[in-house]
């Protein structure tokens, strides 16, 4: 695959007061649909993807990782990052407020099509999670693939091997220089 599938995201907007208290709006601005190429388009991004939100190698050490590493992606010419995970905004929304993102944009591919269309999309019913992504990486430049990281093993056989090699943050910063 050269290009970043063009799919439409749904993603639940949220506001947080003065208060610090995160308040979800309701009606017309409630749900919010954005297009890849509306967030991928004309800017050099870094998009991960992991299993599944509130997990435990994705919240303590992967998406903290990313965030954290922010900076010294931008120094290598990456204008944003993003987080993608077949899970729903409702659940991307309160992982990224648990974990305190400060930099990379969650973004909620509930239905698995952006997931699918990469060609990352397994079965982990073993787990119980159903339909989920492979853990990947990939660096686009307005659209196109430049590169891609993916850990080894990609399958649904049900064996519980969830690696974090190839998409680890210093690999691909490594990659970057």
């Amino acid at each position: 695959m050269n290009k970043l599938p063009i799919v439409n995201f749904k993603i639940r907007s949220q506001n947080e007061f003065e208060t610090g208290e995160m308040c979800y709006l309701e009606g017309d601005k409630a749900w919010m649909t954005i297009s890849s190429t509306d967030l991928f388009a004309d800017k050099r991004v870094l998009i991960f993807s992991l299993p599944g939100a509130f997990t435990p190698t994705c919240s303590s050490q992967q998406l903290p990782a990313f965030d954290e590493r922010f900076n010294d992606f931008k120094k290598l010419g990456i204008d944003e990052i993003f987080c993608i995970s077949v899970n729903d905004s409702y659940v991307m929304n309160a992982w990224s407020n648990y974990m305190g993102v400060k930099n990379v944009q969650m973004i909620p591919d509930g239905t698995g099509q952006f997931t699918r269309m990469m060609g990352m999309l397994v079965n982990k019913d073993h787990n119980g999670f159903g339909m989920r992504s492979w853990r990947y990486a990939v660096i686009a430049n307005n659209l196109e693939i430049e590169q891609s990281f993916v850990e080894e093993g990609l399958n649904d056989s049900g064996t519980d091997d969830d690696p974090y090699i190839e998409t680890n943050p210093d690999n691909i910063i490594e990659f970057l220089k």
